[in-house]
């Protein structure tokens, strides 16, 4: 069978008209792994209980039916896996493996477990496994380009299976035999052919299509191009083909029955066509839209369309199930289309379709962004001004199309800067992407992709030498390892930050770096450093006249000399940040500097003064509106009425704190943790761009 699964009646059926539940052949290799499933493996043999799931292997080349014969076994058995089926992609289009971190991050996801970005590969695998240890999962890993990929995923649980779909065998994974796929049998093949062109055709020549399945060499990729072109010529001769390719077998370069085929069908493409099917080689993760096809061949949107759905009626593309349009290159494919672009495109013809190819896809993010602010007139104005192509018709039509294209786009982001030559594109692209998840999906609900994006900034800018936009990367993958736990490798990310943010001058960068490092040290324990980091970011601040900020630092260099026991230091601090917040008119954060100052007296047993400042900081919550705050403070001053031996005083006060939080709808009691994540993220710089 082929990767491509087959529908079970009709004449004339496109590929993507073909359902996955119809399957001709391999009735042998089916029973062959179904045996392979009962048979007793070595550790059983020797009387242990087997550590690890047994894998199953379907071994062929690319356009072997490989996959639909895996799809084909998963099917049957599934009912033997109550916890369901897993599915993984393990190789590129070009045959580049695909990171174990990045397989294992997307199998937890599948799963619903957490997988904390930037998480190291060893983590993340043994996060699956321990996800997996009690179930009973069914994993099927395609395009496995070695053992080690394999091995790495394995689940230390004997009640999974795994079905793994590689070229050859997975030397180092014991007790596996490769189940090998060839050919269809002549009489599958011949079916398979009926598919495309209706039984009259077949029926009036039987000889002429087992003659057309043997060119072939039954070879389900080369059945589906055959199948393919006699459908788009309904007038042409079964016989006719299969002379063609008897004929061409010994003058072919690459004998292979899909490349001879792939050849037959490619000549016989119009120009415009046959351009874009070569430029596909190009298209990110294999996969495509119209938009892609149009910014590749420079042509237009309609016209791309219209070829890519000739191009699926021919076999040599796939129409994804999705609700926009999306067309998937087949792997054996790729690296035909790459030979033709390489010997038929001039290099600087390749990248040029490069560049247009990303900055289409910086366009389309700029678009997609640009709906979530309708609110803003310039965003309006600057949405409105955009050709009518690019643009969304409404939010959730943008965030769609991100969701589903999000794969493409992270691989074009990936190609982009591994290209090396285009690295101004590059950026644009990554910054236009960030923003846009963050627009539609917030920063930790994608913050596992923008971990990777922010690490592949950081490749171009120390490829460019590039200080500022380096310490932008390092300060954004410092946040994300101290939000995750990691915080000395955040103090080393912050460090970097703040050597390139002096490489740079840009006192906003090295102000923010020496910020992040005073709370990696108070993370850790270390207050006295903490304090001494926080106080050169203080400097910064208030040689540049930042007044909020500098009252901010001195509430943060309080906290630090309150946890190190030096309460005098941290009342000294507090008052200077609730001078600064009176100055600067914040009545909300005033409220607060008073509660913390109440706080640390409270701390130090001087009640009295206590109790003075919370009955202020209540007045100026009672004018902010904060009624968490001013909930907290009663019941502050509950706790210090009774430490004045004023009990019954101390109980009205929290019966009305009670009150308080009863009023207080329980949506918004997020309201003080927004506003702390505010204020962390207040000198957020992101990856800088010219283009917004």
């Amino acid at each position: 069978m082929t990767d491509q699964a087959v529908d079970a009646g009709g004449v004339g059926r496109s590929a993507h008209e073909v359902t996955e539940d119809y399957f001709l052949g391999r009735t042998r290799e089916l029973k062959e792994l179904r045996a392979d499933i009962e048979r007793a493996g070595l550790d059983t043999l020797a009387g242990r209980k087997a550590p690890r799931a047994r894998v199953l292997l379907i071994a062929g080349r690319p356009g072997s039916g490989r996959t639909a014969l895996a799809e084909k076994l998963v099917r049957q058995i599934a009912r033997r896996y109550p916890d369901g089926v897993l599915r993984a992609r393990l190789g590129e289009p070009d045959g580049t493996p695909v990171p174990v971190e990045r397989t294992a991050r997307d199998l937890l996801a599948a799963l619903d477990r957490p997988a904390p970005p930037g998480a190291a590969e060893d983590e993340l695998t043994e996060a699956l496994r321990t996800a997996l240890a009690d179930r009973r999962t069914l994993l099927l890993l395609d395009d496995a380009t070695g053992a080690e990929q394999v091995d790495a995923l394995l689940p230390d649980s004997p009640d999974c299976l795994v079905v793994a779909v590689s070229t050859g065998p997975l030397t180092g994974i014991a007790d596996v035999r490769p189940c090998t796929v060839g050919g269809l049998d002549t009489k599958s093949a011949v079916e398979l052919l009926t598919r495309y062109t209706g039984a009259v055709r077949i029926t009036v020549d039987p000889r002429a299509a087992e003659s057309l399945a043997e060119a072939c060499q039954g070879h389900p990729a080369a059945l589906v191009l055959a199948g393919g072109w006699l459908a788009a010529r309904p007038q042409a001769a079964v016989s006719d083909l299969a002379k063609r390719l008897h004929a061409g077998t010994d003058d072919a370069v690459d004998a292979s029955p899909p490349a001879r085929v792939f050849r037959h069908v490619y000549d016989e493409l119009s120009t415009p066509a046959a351009r874009i099917v070569r430029l596909l080689a190009l298209a990110p993760a294999g996969l495509a839209d119209p938009h892609t096809a149009s910014a590749l061949a420079g042509c237009s949107v309609g016209s791309a369309r219209v070829v890519l759905d000739d191009l699926v009626t021919l076999g040599l593309l796939r129409a994804v199930d999705s609700p926009l349009p999306q067309y998937e290159v087949p792997g054996w494919l790729h690296p035909l289309l790459w030979a033709l672009a390489r010997s038929q495109e001039r290099p600087a013809d390749l990248q040029l379709a490069r560049a247009r190819m990303l900055e289409r896809t910086v366009r389309l993010l700029q678009a997609c962004r640009a709906i979530t602010e309708t609110d803003s007139p310039q965003a309006r104005e600057k949405l409105n001004a955009m050709p009518r192509e690019v643009r969304f018709p409404t939010p959730r039509a943008a965030a769609d199309w991100l969701r589903i294209r999000r794969p493409a786009l992270l691989a074009s982001a990936r190609l982009a800067v591994a290209d090396g030559e285009l690295d101004t594109l590059a950026r644009r692209l990554m910054s236009q992407l960030v923003r846009a998840l963050v627009a539609h999906e917030g920063t930790q609900a994608a913050a596992a992709d923008l971990y990777g994006l922010h690490s592949l900034v950081l490749d171009v800018a120390e490829r460019r030498g590039l200080p500022r936009e380096r310490a932008a990367a390092l300060l954004n993958l410092g946040d994300v390892d101290a939000q995750t736990g990691r915080t000395r490798n955040a103090l080393a990310r912050y460090r970097l930050a703040l050597a390139a943010g002096r490489e740079a001058n840009d006192p906003y960068a090295t102000g923010r770096a020496m910020e992040s490092v005073g709370g990696a040290y108070q993370e850790l324990g270390d207050h006295d450093r903490a304090a001494d980091w926080f106080g050169r970011a203080l400097a910064e601040r208030l040689a540049r006249g930042e007044r909020e900020q500098a009252a901010r630092l001195y509430g943060r260099i309080a906290t630090a000399h309150t946890y190190a026991g030096r309460y005098g230091e941290g009342l000294r601090n507090w008052r200077a940040a609730v001078a600064g917040y009176r100055k600067g008119g914040d009545v909300a954060a005033h409220a607060r500097a008073l509660s913390e100052l109440a706080r640390v007296q409270e701390y130090a047993g001087r009640f009295e003064e206590s109790l003075r400042t919370c009955q202020e900081a209540a007045e100026w919550a009672r004018r902010a509106e904060d009624v968490r705050l001013q909930a907290a403070l009663q019941l502050r001053l509950a706790d210090t009425l009774e430490h004045l031996g004023d009990p019954t005083a101390a109980r009205l006060h929290r019966a009305a704190a009670e009150r308080m939080l009863g009023e207080k709808a329980p949506q918004d009691g997020t309201e003080d943790d927004t506003r702390a994540e505010q204020d962390r993220n207040a000198c957020e710089i992101r990856s800088p761009s010219s283009e917004d």
